[in-house]
């Protein structure tokens, strides 16, 4: 009986499981350079596009490249969520559309994130070895960082970089 049931289980997950192979989330592939992106806005160092490319947009920018297992559900959803929640807290291809403050404080937590090794996140490098900064690479970000937040202080009033309360 048990291994009756143990039978009729295994083939019930296994239609469920070929079934769910029909339904695809859309991917996240833009053509081309968004006129909204962070290199339209601010000069961006060879070495840290090459970093961002490496290590942050696939889940912050709206150019993923998508690995083999991104072909499988659930992993196509799981990997959406991940890409989904990333562009919701920054999106390079979209920087330029932010507000000042937004940019301003995105920045500032774009360097803490690395500094914390917050970022890359520990799952998207289980995959992505090559994506693990070194302390140069993180130099480099925060080098980069500090450099845009300095611009945007000097040409905007304090004020207009702060949330209001």
């Amino acid at each position: 009986m048990l291994k009756k049931i143990l039978k009729i289980t295994f083939r019930i997950l296994l239609l469920a499981f070929i079934v769910i192979q029909f339904f695809r989330p859309e991917k996240n592939q833009a053509e081309g350079i968004s006129p909204n992106d962070i290199t339209n806005l601010y000069t961006v160092p060879a070495d840290v596009q090459l970093i961002l490319k490496t290590s942050c947009n696939d889940c912050h920018s709206n150019n993923t490249v998508y690995p083999w297992y991104s072909n499988i559900q659930p992993f196509a959803w799981w990997l959406k969520d991940h890409i989904d929640d990333g562009k919701k807290h920054l999106n390079f291809s979209e920087f330029a559309s932010y507000p000042i403050r937004r940019q301003y404080k995105k920045l500032e937590e774009t360097n803490e994130e690395v500094k914390k090794d917050n970022m890359p996140l520990n799952s998207y490098l289980w995959i992505h070895r090559d994506a693990v900064l070194n302390n140069q690479q993180k130099l480099a970000i925060a080098n980069w960082v500090t450099a845009i937040r300095d611009t945007i202080k000097a040409n905007y009033p304090a004020d207009s970089l702060v949330r209001k309360k």
